[in-house]
Order: structure tokens, then sequence, then C-alpha cells
């Protein structure tokens, strides 16, 4: 009972502020009819139409103004105000704040000129010009207040809904980027074995027993990282049933690319990264050695990953002969956005004496 009145206590704080609001214009106007010469039968009703439609601007504030400043006009010609129309510039402000911009412009347009009117008539002397005058500020600086308040908030919405659409293509692009990662390098290697197996299934069947364990271990290895990434989507707390992969995983990598004919050499120091950046070095690693299974094979490839106080550095180099094209495909642009999420620097081209160069730096602090 208590957690629903402090989530209702922020609607109702408006509501209540307008109706305290009202009851005070109308206890004042009363009072003002009550020292008027005005009959009680006439003047009463009178300060509750000026005063009680207030409690309900935000919800109607162009037929809460035109009540109240007919009424207050009204009013004034009989000489009943003694206090420089608050009601109208209340009344004003919700309509400044609340009603777009044409009618709202009409809306103060009219009710300046019929609040001047009736102070003319009711007191048409030329020293009471500046009287007409200070009204007339009066109700237009609160309809200022109230589109002020207005565009402040449409430019909040638009901020809240800009940072809604931006954290919805980052997490599209953080899911398209591990589901790139883990499916290309698991088909990569399951299309090589698969082609092994072709083509020595005659001539070499012991070789397809191989290939087959190969792509039978492949195979179940990415349904586990696959059942990770949907218990996160599917997880309210974003957090998957398995642990992500990070430096230990890398071993396993190492020993799949082998199995593709990649013969892989792999050099780790240092340690005790935290999960993000794991797996951010994990997924650079596996991409890299992806691409050289694809683009390479059979080859060469050394994996260093050298672990500072203040960084970590990916270094992955390959002496094949048809290397990745740099600044190809989207393994290269995934690599590139995941070490900019951090700050750091990553180059990827091919070598001078022949093959392709990964090198990825990211700071730690």
């Amino acid at each position: 009972m208590s957690n629903r009145l402090f989530r209702l206590l922020p609607n109702a704080y408006p509501v209540v502020l307008d109706t305290a609001f009202a009851l005070c214009a109308t206890a004042v106007y009363a009072s003002f009819a009550g020292i008027s010469s005005l009959s009680p039968w006439f003047g009463y009703p009178l300060a509750a139409l000026i005063g009680l439609p207030l409690a309900v601007r935000r919800r109607y504030p162009l037929p809460v103004l035109a009540v109240v400043v007919t009424a207050l006009c009204v009013a004034t010609v009989l000489e009943m105000p003694l206090e420089p129309h608050s009601p109208t510039a209340f009344a004003l402000y919700a309509v400044g704040a609340w009603v777009p911009r044409r009618p709202a412009v009409t809306a103060l347009v009219a009710t300046v000129v019929m609040s001047g009117a009736a102070l003319m008539v009711s007191q048409p002397t030329p020293d009471d010009i500046g009287l007409v005058a200070f009204v007339g500020l009066y109700g237009s600086a609160a309809w200022a207040l109230g589109r002020f308040t207005r565009a402040r908030r449409a430019f909040a919405a638009r901020e809240e809904a800009e940072r809604a659409t931006r954290a919805v293509t980052e997490e599209r692009l953080r899911i398209a980027r591990e589901l790139h990662d883990v499916v290309a390098h698991s088909l990569s290697l399951i299309t090589v074995k698969a082609g092994v197996a072709a083509h020595v299934a005659r001539t070499r069947p012991d070789e397809v027993v191989d290939a087959l364990a190969v792509i039978e271990a492949t195979s179940r290895d990415t349904l586990v990282e696959m059942r990770r990434l949907l218990g996160v989507l599917r997880s309210d707390d974003a957090t998957g049933t398995a642990p992500m992969p990070g430096l230990a995983d890398l071993a396993g990598l190492v020993e799949r690319a082998a199995d593709a004919g990649v013969d892989v050499t792999l050099e780790v120091t240092g340690g005790g990264l935290p999960d993000g950046v794991g797996l951010t070095v994990f997924r650079i690693v596996q991409e890299s050695v992806t691409n050289v299974v694809k683009h390479a094979a059979p080859a060469r490839c050394s994996v260093r990953v050298a672990v500072t106080d203040d960084e970590v550095g990916i270094e992955v180099v390959d002496d094949g002969t048809r290397a990745a094209r740099a600044g190809g495909g989207h393994g290269l642009m995934g690599m590139r956005e995941r070490v900019a999420m951090y700050g750091g620097d990553f180059e990827a081209d091919r070598r001078p004496a022949g093959g392709f160069a990964v090198k990825a730096r990211i700071p730690l602090s």
C-alpha cells in the first residue's frame, strides 16, 4: 500500500498544487465580493467561476482560460478585483505549457485585449494605462514561462527517444557481432572439414571419421554458445546461463583451428581481465583465426596476447598466401568496433613478407 502511494505522489502533486491555488483564488475573490457593493448571490458565484476552474487547468487549459477570463472581466467592470488578475496569469501558464503554438498565441492575444478593455471600462483615466500595461505584461510573462516549459519538456523527450534508439541500435550491433563471430568461426571449420571428408572419402576413409568427429565437436560447441546468447536475450538481468568465453578458452580455440589445417601457436602473458575485455580479446582472436582458416589455410599462425597493468595487446600473424583483404567484410568491421568501444587501437593489413597481421591494443584504465 505504501509503495503504491509513493508511486502516485509525483502524479498527484500537480493536481494538489492546482487545487490549492484554485481554493485560495476563490477565497480571495469571495472576500473581494464581500467588501464590494455586489449582491452576495452574484458576487460569490462569480468568485467561484474565477477560482475553481483553475483546479483542472492542466486537463482543459483553453476552456478554463475562457471561463476565468470572462468571469474576471465581468468582475473588473463591476470594480470587484483588488489584485492584478493572478488567476488569469495562472491559466495563461497552462495554455502556454500544454496548448500548441497557434491556438496558444490566439488565446494570449484575446486575453490581453479582453483584460485591457475591462480595465479601461472600469477605470477610464490616463493614470490607469500603466495598470493595463502591467496586467498585460504579467499575463504575457506567465504565458512565456509556460512556452519555455513546453519547449524544455519537448527537448527532454527528444533526448530520451534518441537515447532509447541509440541503446537499441548498440544492442542490436552487439548481438550481430556475437552471432557473426560464433557462426562464422564454427561454419568455417565445419566447411573445411566437410570438404576434406568429401575429397578423401574414397581413398582415405579413416580421415573421414576424423573430419566427422571435428564437425560434431564444433557443432556441439556452437550450440552451447548459441544457447548462451539466447539466454542473454531472454533473461531479465541480461546475464546468460553459461560464462562468457575469455583468455582461458583460447587454448580450445587453437585446437579447433589446428583440426582445420592451420598450425597455430599461442602465447599468453599476464591475466586477470574483466569479463567484457576478456570476451573482446577472445572474439578478436577467434575472428582472426577464422579468417586464416577461410582465406589462407593451410598456413601457420601465431597468436600473442600480452596483458599488463595498463593495457592488453593482441597480435595475430599468419604466413598464408591468400590473406583476407584489409578493411573488407563484417569480421574486420566487428573487431574494429569492439576495440573502439574501449578506446583502443586496431590495425589489420597484409604483411610485406606475405601473410596477414591483426594487431589491437585495448586500454584497461
